[in-house]
């Protein structure tokens, strides 16, 4: 097997839904030991949410859970907590995603283990930040995607604001909260005197940090970008179009160079050479007139003729894929993007983690399994006798 980047690195995974477990999958496909701490009993909740297999075990707990060793621990209790203690003594990276204070509370919190463990570093990802007036409200991605600018900007004018069919916010703070830890390990690694560090990540702020020009067209210009349905404002022409089979495609032609391309694609050399929609602005001033050129020439042909024109002159164009559509797509297939596992119901296919590294790429060794599968491994190994795990068990501490 490969040398994986993270190999050596323990994570302490304390937490649960996705945007904390999600760094965690992330950091445990590159090589790192994830201890993921679960309420003893039921486990984390994601284990039975959605679509479950016949054993009641939720399909996506085998892509989140992969690669992970759970262990049980009642942070409610006073010995529970001692043991999430002792885990974390032993770890480089903590995760934790509870409401901010919480882990104080439990004398889990950066200060309490810098006596103990002062190289730790310690990822908490919650709604606002540990900071500021609003760091102590609860903070869902649905309110948190509200809150940082990405709801308003999505949907068509006049319309509600709409979400994507994803918990994108929690995902998009898992990101951000894998790169605040590899930053804080690259910082251990310099030996400048800095060795554990708190990574404060926000799912408001993740989201926040996509949102591109806004703040400065706003701050220079007075300008508050409005939603604009399947278009982007200022750029032109980059629509969703209806085809003649009633399905639908993405073109995006908006240099000037693949614009006239596109227009010769289509029979229509007089839009091609025509100066006012040479360049980007005059596009943007003609918006609604070639995005109707467009529309019109697209329902003419079916989905796949206008992809095969486009495609041939070099303009990016492509079809708007489902799942299914996913999974039948040989360029899908031929970049590695779904990995084959056996659970105790058979085999399964969940997504690859990204990114791809040529030298040293990420794996999954197995997929999420059963509450406390390894429980009484990892508290033997951090110096637990058989006889005390047997104790905290029967006490309903493990």
């Amino acid at each position: 097997m490969a040398n994986r980047p993270l190999d050596g690195i323990r994570v302490i995974e304390v937490g649960q839904l996705l945007a904390g477990p999600f760094a965690g999958t992330t950091l445990a496909y590159f090589g790192a030991e994830v201890i993921k701490v679960e309420p003893p009993g039921e486990g984390d909740p994601i284990r039975g949410w959605r679509l479950l297999d016949d054993s009641g075990t939720a399909y996506w707990w085998r892509s989140l859970a992969r690669n992970k060793k759970s262990v049980t621990a009642n942070l409610r209790t006073a010995a529970g907590r001692e043991v999430v203690k002792k885990l974390m003594q032993t770890a480089d990276v903590v995760i934790e995603n509870f409401k901010p204070g919480t882990m104080e509370k439990w004398g889990l919190g950066p200060e309490d283990m810098a006596i103990t463990n002062p190289d730790l570093i310690f990822a908490r990802i919650s709604g606002y930040g540990q900071t500021g007036p609003n760091s102590s409200k609860p903070g869902y991605a649905s309110v948190t995607e509200a809150y940082s600018g990405f709801r308003y900007v999505n949907g068509f004018p006049g319309d509600p604001p709409v979400r994507p069919n994803l918990s994108i916010g929690d995902t998009v703070a898992g990101i951000h909260a894998v790169l605040g830890v590899l930053l804080a390990l690259l910082e251990r690694k310099q030996e400048r005197g800095t060795g554990g560090q708190v990574v404060d990540v926000a799912l408001y702020e993740a989201m926040f940090n996509l949102m591109e020009g806004m703040v400065p067209e706003y701050s220079g210009a007075g300008a508050i970008r409005e939603p604009s349905g399947s278009t982007i404002t200022g750029i032109v022409p980059t629509n969703t179009y209806l085809c003649g089979d009633g399905k639908h495609v993405v073109i995006g032609a908006n240099g000037d160079s693949i614009f006239i391309r596109l227009m010769q694609a289509m029979g229509r050399d007089d839009i091609a050479t025509d100066p006012r929609y040479a360049d980007n602005p005059g596009r943007v001033e003609h918006q609604d007139f070639i995005d109707g050129t467009i529309a019109v020439w697209t329902k003419a042909h079916s989905s796949q003729e206008v992809i095969n024109l486009l495609e041939a002159a070099d303009v990016p164009v492509g079809p708007i894929y489902n799942v299914a559509d996913m999974m039948q797509d040989p360029h899908y297939q031929a970049r590695g993007l779904f990995e084959t596992v056996q659970t105790d119901q058979g085999e399964l296919a969940i997504p690859a983690i990204l990114p791809k590294l040529s030298a040293s790429p990420g794996a999954t060794d197995w997929p999420g399994g059963p509450v406390g599968t390894h429980t009484d491994e990892i508290l033997q190994e951090v110096g637990l006798s058989p006889d005390e795990i047997a104790g905290l068990k029967a006490a309903g501490d493990v």
